[in-house]
């Protein structure tokens, strides 16, 4: 095995699941299949002790101040930056993603410690108001939720995560990460940077599992915030898990078919750019990844033509062991190759064009290595399945328009509203992509890839329920609390009407 699972991690160090085994995961390397990057035990049997253990340190945690918070952060980020390439080959084998890339996520687990002290933190300080009342102070606090349970993706295994575990903890709640089976090795390696930081008994917890883990955490009276990214359907799967409790705030960031208009005046060479970026990057797994290029009609030929040019050239290998940089890697795992090519079957089924056909394709080491795909779709049809899933692979489909009303319109088609962005040198018809397009994200000149950490992340329609994540996460961490204060107890019994002394 490439790589030792150490177990859940509760009350303060691993347990192996030797003795209480329900199931295995036994993870391949997307890159490399003949590999075998490790084998876990799962156990289902440790849901009370885990829970107990979060409880536990919750009640620890809420009561440390807020500068000891600070203080173990930095030491967890100290501990991350001993182990960045490390991490970073952890999360390339086990994703797919190219080692640059991946190296990049291991950097912004490190840095966003400091935007989470920095930047997220003065958003729950509290909020005095003199004089609110007669004799009286208003005082805004924020309280913690409480024990929390943070479910993580794929494909951004260590960076996503990690921002809803520090946003949890500075505000003072404890954690359980149960992060996506495929990526758990990356997971591991977090959360023994926690251990080495020397955070009390409790207060980050990992539960390595599959999805009945994950509901039958989610069933857990004493877990009072979900957080959540990944697809629209097991969204709605934890929705229905919990929309009994009041008691819990769920935070869902969910997929997106993402829009990009390119209008006429477009600077093409800098938009064909940022378009195979922003549809290839990551082998297309991203929530952000950019789906529909909905173009001007005066450019379809020629963008087409030197966007499947460019498509052509983009190098494909494993993400570590490869002669030279690759831009894409392999699919997360067979799923979502099968996923991937039935939908190049269906788009053909559906009579929309093909201009790239997505394929497997053969590399040194056997892996589920595809090629982009590019189609165009003469004009946009609702009921077409092709145009309105979330694919989570290398596709772009090209979509004309000839006015910027039917250009939006086109934008607002489909069920998610995650990215969208707008191509032009006209910040006026900008102005009014931004105002009519239903979505959390929108962009000018730039792709829906990525997004700032300074800035929230999260969608509207399927695509979140109006709880953004990044700099916005420490929102969904605490409840707000009101006080007013008398701080002169002078006696005002005569001040009551309707008494007689």
């Amino acid at each position: 095995m490439k790589f030792k699972m150490l177990g859940d991690y509760y009350n303060g160090e691993f347990h192996s699941n030797t003795d209480r085994q329900d199931n295995i995961i036994k993870r391949e390397c997307p890159a490399n299949t003949d590999e075998i990057l490790y084998e876990a035990n799962i156990s289902y049997k440790n849901i009370g002790t885990v829970v107990q253990s979060v409880n536990d340190g919750f009640k620890t945690w809420r009561n440390i101040s807020i500068e000891e918070r600070i203080s173990f952060l930095k030491k967890y980020q100290d501990e991350v930056k001993k182990i960045k390439e490390q991490m970073a080959e952890a999360i390339s084998l086990e994703s797919g993603k190219p080692l640059w890339e991946a190296l990049g996520e291991a950097g912004s687990v490190i840095g966003k410690v400091d935007v989470t002290i920095n930047d997220g933190l003065p958003r729950i300080q509290q909020k005095s108001y003199p004089n609110i009342m007669p004799d009286t102070q208003g005082e805004l606090y924020h309280k913690p939720l409480g024990p929390s349970l943070i479910i993580g993706p794929f494909n951004f295994p260590c960076h996503l995560a990690n921002t809803q575990i520090l946003n949890s903890l500075i505000s003072g709640n404890s954690v359980i990460f149960k992060p996506s089976e495929k990526t758990a090795y990356s997971a591991q390696l977090m959360i023994e940077c926690f251990h080495r930081a020397g955070f009390p008994k409790g207060v980050v917890n990992l539960y390595q599992g599959d999805g009945e883990v994950a509901r039958r955490l989610l069933k857990e009276k004493s877990l009072k915030g979900i957080f959540f990214t990944g697809s629209k359907e097991v969204g709605l799967k934890i929705i229905e898990n919990t929309y009994k409790d009041f008691s819990k705030l769920v935070s869902l960031e969910l997929g997106g078919k993402n829009p990009a208009i390119i209008h006429s005046d477009t600077n093409l060479n800098h938009a064909l750019a940022e378009m195979i970026k922003g549809s290839f990057m990551t082998t297309g797994q991203r929530c952000t990844s950019t789906s529909l290029i909905i173009l001007h009609r005066s450019l379809v030929n020629e963008f087409t033509e030197k966007f499947h040019h460019y498509a052509k050239k983009i190098i494909i290998d494993h993400p570590i062991e490869h002669e030279v940089d690759p831009f894409m890697g392999p699919l997360v795992d067979k799923n979502s190759l099968d996923s991937y090519l039935l939908y190049m079957g269906m788009a053909k089924r559906e009579g929309i064009e093909e201009v790239m056909r997505g394929k497997l394709i053969e590399k040194k080491y056997r892996g589920y290595y595809v090629t982009p795909s590019i189609h165009v779709a003469k004009k946009f049809d609702p009921k077409s399945i092709f145009l309105t899933s979330e694919i989570f692979g290398p596709n772009a489909t090209i979509i004309p328009y000839d006015d910027i009303e039917e250009a939006i319109a086109l934008a607002n088609s489909n069920e998610y509203g995650l990215a969208s962005c707008a191509f032009t040198k006209d910040k006026e018809l900008f102005k009014k992509c931004a105002a009519e397009i239903d979505s959390g994200l929108i962009n000018w000149n730039r792709s829906t890839a990525g997004a700032s950490p300074k800035l929230p992340f999260g969608g509207v329609k399927n695509s979140g329920n109006y709880r953004p994540a990044s700099i916005a996460t420490i929102d969904s961490c605490v409840y707000q609390m009101a006080s007013l204060e008398v701080s002169d107890e002078s006696d005002d019994l005569n001040s009551i009407k309707g008494i007689a002394y």
